[in-house]
């Protein structure tokens, strides 16, 4: 098969290094979570330590990292949806317009004009914006993780401003350090402490659109056992 038609997909643990061979369209669809069959996306199911010189990976390491070697198609698939996926030059430019689109409307629904303070911002101008910005696209990345970064380029020619809220988020213990890593990511820490018994208890600053999306990532990443409540809204 020819160099173009597969690209090496990358998993990095503990010192050990892990590549397969996989078909990009199929390997990405997998990676997005579409249904393909794992025997679609793998060129073959030899998994190396260095695929461009043909060294496969040792039964040794993947025990070690993995905690089995067979199937080999389970630590593939693992590592087409978590490790490194290089895109091709047509993927990357379909995907990060797709969340270029994505990012727009959420900036268009959620912020106002500070100078006629209307909602919603017409998409139009918020493309416009971007257009004269310089604003990293993080095509796997969720909207939500972005879209501060992008909003505080972006009022350098837009008066834009989101409405806030300050949320209280508690984690039990077995959940805290997951929970306060994610929502870090996803607004501002106004202040946190962990309690004696290891649980979290944290104030997030985030635009007021974010308000469900918390709420619910909190519920994900403690199965439930966590709790927000609503400071203020402004």
């Amino acid at each position: 098969m020819s160099r173009r038609n597969y690209v090496i997909a990358r998993y990095e643990k503990d010192g050990y290094v892990f590549e397969i061979l996989v078909d990009p369209d199929a390997a990405l669809d997998l990676r997005l979570g579409k249904s393909v069959s794992i025997d679609k996306v793998l060129i073959t199911d030899t998994i190396y330590k260095d695929a461009r010189k043909g060294l496969r990976a040792s039964e040794e390491s993947l025990m070690r990292v993995f905690k089995t070697t067979d199937p080999p198609r389970k630590v593939a698939e693992f590592i087409v949806k978590n490790g490194e996926l290089p895109l091709t030059a047509e993927q990357r430019r379909r995907l990060i317009e797709q969340k270029r689109k994505q990012i727009i409307d959420w900036i268009s629904r959620n912020c106002i004009d500070t100078r006629t303070r209307t909602p919603p911002v017409p998409p139009q101008r918020v493309e416009a914006a971007m257009q004269q910005v310089d604003v990293a696209i993080d095509p796997f990345k969720p909207v939500e993780e972005q879209v501060n970064a992008i909003i505080k380029a972006l009022q350098r020619v837009l008066p834009l401003k989101v409405a806030v809220s300050v949320l209280e988020i508690r984690a039990p213990a077995e959940h805290a350090h997951k929970v306060r890593n994610t929502l870090a990511r996803m607004g501002r820490v106004v202040k946190e402490r962990f309690e004696g018994d290891g649980s979290l208890v944290m104030q997030l600053e985030v635009p007021a659109g974010l308000q469900d999306t918390i709420i619910a990532k909190v519920n994900e990443l403690t199965h439930g056992s966590g709790d927000v409540k609503i400071v203020s809204t402004s």
